[in-house]
């Protein structure tokens, strides 16, 4: 029986197996080679890897751990979990084999469904975004193109408004209320009368199309969408949920079930609005995690 089994390969579980290892508690890594930032080229705002190829952050922290005796590492999803008669748990993995563990972290992180726009899905990560921390300072002084609801798109007006150039911002599925128009106008904004139909690569950027009008933009930032859990095992544990979908956890990382886990974007404490999309934040979380078991376990 491992001390603990981390499921999902991301920052959240390579840092939370890495400090696992470093106390010499066995622990087995699940990766399933499923990402959130999987499409993305560099990441940004973390210091030390920044601007570093998300792949390659994932490459130099495998062989971080391999330096670790206790930190074992299988390429490999897992498909479901079950509390056992004993202290422990039994995670089946993908192939129908299972594994038993004292502990258990959820990393799987989360999802990100994206709003029914043609063209969008195949842009994601390169040209088109979420985060400003993240990818706003790329766009400095160049014309952007923000695609969502007019609130949240407000919300991005206001926070990347002082580095992008040019905004145009463009409704989903159906035009901006006269209202919402005039909001997203008084902060300086071009607003489009249609909505967006598609979007596409283009040599100089990304190319909208409306049903009247089409603009070419160095990227675009989605005001929409919504993120969801990426596994299934929350809702199978019946963990004690928050409003934004995220796992509750306190701040070791303890979730409602007393020996499960969690650390990443797909969890945050009450006291927070939602989680925090960051690979620093997501690290950290699963260092802490890691802690919380190993107080556990002590």
């Amino acid at each position: 029986m491992y001390d603990a089994i981390v499921i999902g390969a991301g920052p959240a579980g390579l840092q939370a197996a890495l400090t696992l290892g470093r106390m010499h508690r066995s622990t087995l890594l699940l990766d399933s080679g499923e990402y959130r930032n999987g499409t993305v080229l560099h990441m940004h705002n973390m210091v030390g890897e920044d601007g570093a190829p998300p792949a390659e952050f994932r490459a130099t922290a495998r062989t971080e751990l391999s330096a670790y005796a206790d930190a074992e590492v299988r390429d490999i999803g897992a498909a479901s979990i079950a509390g056992t008669d004993g202290d422990g748990f039994q995670v089946t993995l993908a192939d129908g084999s299972a594994v038993d563990g004292r502990r258990v972290i959820l990393a799987t992180g989360v999802a990100d469904d994206l709003p029914p726009v043609p063209g969008l899905q195949d842009l994601w990560g390169t040209h088109a975004f979420m985060c400003p921390f993240c990818d706003g300072h790329e766009h400095a002084d160049k014309p952007i193109g923000i695609v969502g609801a007019a609130p949240r798109a407000e919300h991005l007006i206001g926070l990347l408004g002082r580095i992008v150039g040019d905004i145009t911002v463009f409704p989903v599925d159906e035009a901006f209320s006269a209202e919402d128009a005039r909001t997203l106008e008084a902060k300086g904004v071009r607003v489009s009368s249609t909505p967006v139909v598609s979007v596409e690569n283009d040599t100089d950027g990304v190319r909208i199309r409306t049903d009247d009008d089409e603009r070419t933009v160095a990227g675009i930032f989605v005001a929409a969408g919504a993120m969801r859990q990426r596994a299934p095992f929350a809702a199978d544990l019946g963990l004690a949920m928050l409003e934004s979908g995220s796992i509750e956890i306190d701040e070791f990382g303890r979730t409602s079930i007393p020996g499960v886990f969690a650390a990443g974007d797909l969890a945050h404490r009450a006291s927070l609005p939602g989680p925090m999309a960051s690979v620093l934040l997501a690290a950290a979380a699963g260092q802490l995690a890691a802690v919380g078991i190993i107080q556990s376990l002590a």
